[in-house]
């Protein structure tokens, strides 16, 4: 019999990602438009766990089941780690993520630095009631001189992954899950779920 959770998100390509890392496990994961839920977070957190809190206790609220929510954000080393928390919202700034990338580019042009990082955060309730579960992952990398490739989403057509020795724009969804700030977090996650 399938477990059933709540993802925190209406975002496709999250809501993808967590499907194929969750469904073997026997978890059958929603969004809030599955359940027909419309709620809007403020992600007013100065941090990603303090964000990923706010999300999981916002539909914890109205949810039949546990919620796991996650902020995640890019973080690059030379720019002072902008666009981090904001990394959503930095795309929203400049009119999208190819504009947000180019901007990250051209910021980059004269700095010998390229380094960055992946960093996600994910927040369990098992329902509104419960103490906060956190589990977090962190890929490093560096920004490369120009996007490549059509896979991921958001920032990944910029950034390349050192332990995975690939670009994240170009790698299959099986590479990228195993080596990603979100598989990582996850993975532990799943460790905790399976227990």
């Amino acid at each position: 019999m399938k477990k059933e959770i709540l993802l925190a998100t209406n975002n496709k390509h999250k809501l993808e990602e967590y499907r194929s890392l969750l469904f073997p496990l026997g978890f059958l994961v929603y969004s809030p438009a599955d359940l027909n839920l419309d709620i809007e977070v403020d992600e007013t957190g100065s941090t990603y766990r303090e964000n990923a809190y706010l999300k999981a206790k916002a539909l914890a609220a109205v949810s039949p089941f546990p919620v796991i929510a996650d902020d995640s954000g890019l973080e690059v080393d030379a720019l002072n780690h902008i666009p981090g928390v904001h990394t959503s919202r930095y795309a929203q700034k400049y009119g999208g993520y190819p504009q947000a990338m180019a901007n990250i580019i051209k910021e980059l042009e004269h700095k010998q630095d390229r380094s960055a990082e992946f960093i996600c955060c994910i927040c369990y309730l098992q329902n509104k009631d419960a103490k906060p579960l956190y589990f977090e992952g962190i890929c490093k990398g560096h920004i490369l001189f120009e996007p490549v490739g059509e896979q991921g989403f958001g920032y990944d057509p910029i950034f390349h992954c050192e332990e995975g020795n690939c670009d994240f724009g170009t790698a299959s969804k099986e590479i990228k899950n195993q080596y990603s700030h979100r598989g990582i977090a996850s993975r532990k996650l799943k460790l905790f779920l399976i227990l």
